[in-house]
């Protein structure tokens, strides 16, 4: 462990771990050796956090998540409560020991947010500010600045990284709050231009 923290006395930190800067993990929290948690995050009540996972800088994870191996969280993402990451080989999904090799990992991009109570299946990527809905079971990979919700979850539309909701005329779109610019590009890809 390095730097300056705050980990509640009721957590169990398993060496070795990396946790940066003004991170704070507070009550009943597991966090299992070779885990990587970024600076200035929040991690909440009774998270667990498995070998080997990636928590990149200012992710709050709220209360009752679990983050199995082989999930990698970038910066600026917000998991609601009780959230699971499942964990599953790529070709037997009944493998009592799964080995790191088969692994899918599953990775959420920066500034995503997962609404409570989703359950995200190993092997998928949430876009860049993607947005989950509560209760989503999420199947397929998602797309950036996507609205996604349901079970499995399907497309609603698409949300701005200020988070609300962006509509495209002719290929463009302008967030009616914050202004920003968005262009679709082929295959459903969006990027911000502006």
């Amino acid at each position: 462990m390095s730097g300056k923290y705050f980990v509640h006395p009721s957590s169990y930190i398993e060496n070795p771990v990396i946790i940066g800067d003004k991170t704070r993990i507070m009550h009943f929290c597991h966090i299992m050796p070779h885990a990587i948690i970024g600076s200035n995050c929040i991690i909440g009540r009774n998270v667990t956090v498995e070998p080997g996972v990636i928590i990149g800088n200012n992710v709050t994870i709220e209360d009752n998540v679990m983050i199995k191996s082989g999930t990698i969280i970038e910066d600026n993402v917000i998991c609601g409560p009780s959230i699971v990451f499942t964990l599953a080989p790529v070709i037997r999904p009944r493998d009592i020991k799964p080995k790191p090799s088969k692994l899918r990992p599953t990775i959420i991009k920066m500034g995503a947010s997962i609404g409570a109570n989703s359950t995200i299946i190993c092997g998928n990527t949430l876009g860049v500010y993607a947005m989950i809905g509560a209760g989503s079971v999420i199947t397929m990979p998602v797309p950036n600045y996507a609205f996604v919700y349901g079970n499995p979850a399907r497309a609603a539309g698409w949300a701005c990284q200020c988070g609300s909701v962006i509509n495209f005329k002719n290929s463009r779109a302008i967030c009616k709050y914050c202004k920003s610019i968005y262009q679709m590009l082929e295959l459903n890809e969006v990027v911000k231009v502006a």
